[in-house]
């Protein structure tokens, strides 16, 4: 049924990526043939509207194989969902057995001859995600007009503010602190608020979602969380984690967190040293836990590198290198291989681990070095053909 209401444009592609991921995750006999079930039936229309979630789900697929395929009484079926997936990577159609897209083509037209009057040019399809749909009980279903607005504010679109979450009072002392930190706009100080006095980051991430937020207020809450990191004399693992759920959530949050990071890189040279150890300690968890790729790096000219920016990558890529298990940092890095606008970061990247990490380790063979090879073959592993 999902397939199918992702095949008519009722939901986006990313419930589907959600439900390829879960499945993937388990990777028990039955997900493996539920996911050749699904991509059948939409892996093309994937590769069409997001080729890079395909790609990342492809590596991440040749890695569970790899690692759990010798435990399956019958390879068969795995080896042949990795054919499958090779198949939909080199957009060859001929080797998927019995795939026919004419029967759903069809339908597509006749659909699109029903509604071509109402929603022509626009696109309606529900952006919904896996958790929402399994969390909806409880926070409830916000792709419902009117549903999800209970306990939360009334926001008009038109103005720049919010009011206070129904029932919410902030001390003055918190409120206070919000003004010393600049928090100068009626959203950024109830997003400062609300971080400061949650529970945990569960909490944080839930009240932030029900204030309801668009647009640039929306964006605010990447904002306001960096600089909230930040401030901190030492490094506070609540606003990595907290930072973690809102890119899982969804992928705006990571675009908003990349021009976040893109514009503290321009501010290396003037920020205080707990700013630059906290930032580097948050970029490191991101990129460790797969919440944000290597391509964030992408901003950075390696080829005019002053001393901050040296000092910044040296931090976050030995603490990649020598903190990440192997089978992890090879696709952490493979993530971007092969994908030729950046070419570029895969060059800079390579040049500075050999020139300014390797060049001050041990002549011996450390770990660092040892890692250090596993990434550089990771980024040069181009479009291996995938195999157990």
């Amino acid at each position: 049924m999902i397939a199918h209401m992702y095949n008519f444009q009722v939901v986006h592609s990313r419930l589907l990526f959600d439900v390829l991921k879960r499945l993937l995750s388990s990777f028990a006999p039955q997900d493996v043939e539920l996911m050749l079930l699904l991509l059948r039936n939409v892996g093309f229309s994937l590769r069409k509207d997001d080729p890079l979630g395909l790609k990342e789900l492809i590596s991440e697929a040749q890695r569970k194989a790899s690692a759990e395929g010798p435990r399956f009484s019958d390879q068969t079926r795995v080896r042949f969902m990795l054919e499958t997936m090779l198949a939909l990577k080199n957009n060859d159609m001929r080797k998927i057995p019995g795939y026919d897209p004419e029967p759903v083509e069809r339908l597509r037209k006749l659909q699109r001859s029903l509604i071509q009057n109402r929603a022509s040019g626009t696109d309606v399809k529900l952006r919904v995600s896996l958790e929402n749909l399994l969390d909806a009980q409880r926070v409830g279903r916000w792709w419902i007009v009117g549903s999800s607005w209970s306990g939360a504010p009334m926001i008009n679109d038109d103005k720049p503010t919010v009011q206070p979450v129904k029932g919410q009072q902030f001390s003055a002392k918190v409120l206070e602190l919000a003004r010393k930190q600049r928090m100068n706009t009626d959203v950024r100080r109830n997003i400062f608020c609300i971080i400061m006095t949650s529970e945990d980051y569960l909490d944080a991430f839930e009240k932030l979602l029900r204030l309801g937020l668009k647009g640039q207020q929306e964006r605010d809450i990447i904002h306001v969380l960096l600089d909230c990191c930040l401030q901190e004399k030492s490094f506070n693992g609540f606003y990595a984690v907290l930072a973690e759920k809102f890119c899982a959530h969804d992928r705006h949050f990571q675009v908003t967190f990349q021009f976040c990071l893109w514009d503290k890189f321009k501010e290396l040279p003037t920020l205080s040293s707990s700013s630059f150890a906290n930032l580097v300690q948050m970029v490191t968890h991101l990129l460790t836990k797969n919440a944000l790729s290597l391509s964030i790096l992408k901003a950075i000219e390696f080829g005019e590198l002053d001393k901050p920016k040296v000092k910044f990558l040296r931090q976050v890529l030995s603490k990649l290198l020598q903190q990440t298990e192997e089978v992890d940092l090879v696709q952490m890095f493979s993530r971007i291989s092969g994908i030729p606008k950046l070419g570029m970061l895969r060059e800079g990247l390579k040049l500075f681990i050999r020139h300014f990490l390797l060049r001050s380790a041990q002549t011996e063979r450390t770990l660092l070095t040892e890692r250090a090879e596993v990434a550089v073959k990771a980024m040069e592993a181009r479009d291996a053909k995938l195999k157990l």
